[in-house]
């Protein structure tokens, strides 16, 4: 049964799809679902810590494995129908606990992938680079032992703010607030011109 999400206004399908499709790129083909949630929000941390934007735009959330990019998951489990460019353009369809590109052939390199910027392959590359060997249960104790802005859902979620990451991040309090009210304005003017 296909089940809707509601769309947050930030969020980019094309931009979390290339985004995964670049991590799968590197990973040969395929990953853990585990694994590649993981990967995904620790670049969208990296990104908000280096350039204050979301790379993705996507919901942040605790789990009971550490945080995820919520509606990044709900696309990996099928939520939502497929678009040209979107998620089942580049993403194949959640096999067991794995997921994977939907056709390696369309990636030969980050240039295939035109809805990412410079800086946004910057911010993979790197978050690659630095976590790409762990495996994804190394993954799960590192979000949990080294992320202060994940706390533990006690077998639920909770939201995970923009403004906790930058907190966690180390932008001061003053910065952290002005740049997580310019994310809400920007999330309320997508929203207008979405309606």
């Amino acid at each position: 049964m296909l089940r809707m999400i509601i769309k947050n206004p930030l969020f980019d399908e094309s931009r979390a799809a290339q985004a995964a499709a670049y991590l799968l790129f590197r990973a040969g083909g395929s990953l853990p679902v585990i694994k590649i949630m993981k990967l995904l929000y620790l670049a969208e941390r990296l990104s908000l810590q280096r350039y204050g934007e979301p790379l993705t735009g996507d919901k942040l959330c605790a789990m009971p494995k550490g945080p995820v990019l919520s509606m990044t998951l709900e696309l990996i489990n099928g939520a939502n129908p497929p678009t040209s460019d979107g998620w089942d353009y580049w993403i194949a369809g959640r096999d067991n606990h794995m997921v994977a590109l939907a056709d390696p052939s369309t990636i030969r390199s980050p240039d295939d992938l035109p809805c990412l910027s410079e800086a946004d392959i910057e911010v993979l590359c790197e978050t690659w680079e630095k976590f790409g060997h762990f495996n994804q249960w190394k993954l799960v104790a590192y979000t949990h032992d080294k992320l202060p802005e994940w706390k533990d859902p006690d077998g639920s979620s909770l939201p995970i703010s923009y403004l906790d990451v930058f907190r966690a991040t180390g932008f001061t309090e003053e910065t952290a607030q002005r740049l997580a009210a310019r994310l809400e304005t920007q999330s309320r003017v997508n929203a207008a011109f979405a309606a």
